[in-house]
């Protein structure tokens, strides 16, 4: 099956334009994503850890599940980031329908969990960092306030990420359902209808006579009825 524009990809087989690629809307969301993504699990496992006489602790009001789920969503959103901008570079050169249709649903579904659990992990962190003490010194203070507006950031990146794949599913789907019939030409208004075969009509216009009708009249009006003879 012919995979010419479907799901919004062009043409397979086509030559690759790098500067069309970076342009892609998908693909800045995707860079953003990756960026954003960088900087939230860096920031927490850099600076997001104090020690005080005994052990480390989170920063996050001492609640370690929150310095592992901020970086635990950061590093696989890096990680998913990655290949999905791999994907969208082998997107022009996916020949089967089928494989965009499942490459595209992949897409929608991962992005829009992981707009999800952006959502949460933002609320998460930022209630915890609200009860948190302050760090000693004011040491890392920064680096937590920056996952957190930045999980924020993120939520719009993938949400938008999962909008385009949507908008792609949709235009796949139009597609495949659309007529690949043409339409009856004497259907189209304003078109010339077939018409009927003349019955009866001669071809110069005027209409035949019936067989027999002309020998019929002039027996009948140009000559007497004789009767025959024995």
């Amino acid at each position: 099956m012919d995979a010419a524009g479907a799901y919004g990809g062009g043409k397979a087989g086509a030559p690759f334009d790098p500067m069309q690629f970076v342009q892609r809307p998908q693909v800045i969301l995707r860079g953003l994503c990756l960026l954003f993504a960088i900087i939230v699990f860096g920031c927490i496992s850099s600076q997001g850890y104090a020690f005080d006489e005994k052990e480390y602790y989170c920063l996050y009001n001492r609640d370690s599940n929150a310095c592992n789920y901020g970086i635990g969503i950061g590093v696989i959103a890096f990680l998913a980031s990655i290949g999905f901008l791999v994907g969208e570079f082998m997107f022009e050169q996916m020949s089967s329908v089928k494989t965009r249709k499942h490459y595209v649903l992949g897409d929608l579904g991962f992005s829009g969990f992981w707009a999800f659990l952006y959502f949460v992990g933002f609320c998460y962190l930022t209630n915890q960092w609200s009860q948190a003490e302050d760090p000693p010194g004011g040491i890392g203070a920064n680096n937590i306030r920056a996952a957190i507006a930045f999980s924020f950031f993120s939520i719009f990146t993938w949400a938008g990420c999962a909008w385009f794949a949507f908008q792609r599913f949709r235009q796949g789907s139009e597609a495949a359902f659309a007529p690949s019939y043409e339409a009856d030409p004497g259907a189209i208004p304003g078109s010339t209808p077939y018409s009927s075969y003349p019955v009866g009509q001669d071809v110069d216009g005027g209409y035949q006579d019936p067989p027999f009708s002309g020998n019929q009249t002039r027996g009948a009006v140009g000559t007497d009825f004789q009767a025959p003879a024995y």
